[in-house]
């Protein structure tokens, strides 16, 4: 007979296990994970009597970055990270930001957007974020028909045959499952016999529509790839990375 014990996972596991929680949380306005934009300032485990305790902090490119989107950020690392195996309790901490107190006591203690910002730096909240978070998940979606599309007709693919293809037909790549993605999470079918290019309400862009639809989904990544370009660099300044 053979007798297996079960050991408590080592401090170097848990940290690689919160690091790849943390690549699921997104800036959603450049829709990139914060380890590869470099927005995690640290991942620390302290041993606590009940068990490993996570602290993450998170730091953004300026001092003013939107409130918002910075709540969204540290909100979802604390849900991310709270899912990861082994650990008892977890504590995200976002720094350098002019808003960070009310932000960090109101994601610590669940309380939402509109309660966090009562009478805080930034002002009364007039709404929580569901709203905004779909907003910028459908210019995601759009900036990801670009990155798709945009090769396929580089390539000679007429209106025509785009307005006619499956997202099986796309060649696969790393985009087209991020589009998938973004589809998913707007209740969009993303199986490889929908359409391929379809509008933020899932509806099929015809051939007539198409050409205004992908200059629309090109302006969405351009504005995507700069303002990147300006927060990858406002924080190597910032943080001397």
């Amino acid at each position: 007979m053979s007798i297996s014990f079960l050991t408590r996972p080592t401090s170097e596991e848990v940290v690689g296990r919160v690091w790849e929680a943390l690549r699921t949380v997104r800036d959603p306005e450049l829709d990139a994970d914060v380890v590869s934009l470099d927005f995690v300032g640290s991942v620390e485990i302290a041993e606590a009597e009940t068990g490993p305790v996570a602290h993450v902090t998170l730091r953004l490119p300026t001092y003013f970055c939107a409130p918002n989107f910075a709540f969204l950020m540290v909100a979802d690392a604390w849900d991310a990270v709270s899912t990861v195996d082994g650990l008892v309790d977890v504590e995200v901490v976002l720094i350098d930001h002019f808003a960070s107190d009310a932000i960090n006591a109101g994601v610590a203690a669940r309380a939402g957007f509109v309660h966090s910002m009562a009478g805080s730096e930034v002002g009364e909240a007039v709404a929580e974020l569901h709203e905004l978070r779909r907003t910028f998940t459908e210019r995601a979606l759009m900036a990801g028909t670009d990155l798709v599309v945009r090769p396929l007709m580089r390539e000679g693919a007429t209106p025509e045959q785009v307005a006619a293809m499956t997202l099986g037909d796309a060649p696969p790549s790393a985009d087209l499952e991020r589009l998938r993605a973004r589809r998913r999470e707007l209740g969009i079918p993303a199986g490889d016999g929908d359409p391929l290019v379809v509008d933020p309400s899932g509806a099929t862009v015809g051939v007539e529509a198409l050409p205004l639809h992908l200059r629309k989904a090109r302006s969405y990544q351009v504005g995507v790839d700069a303002n990147t370009s300006i927060c990858r660099g406002q924080l190597a300044v910032r943080y001397g990375l």
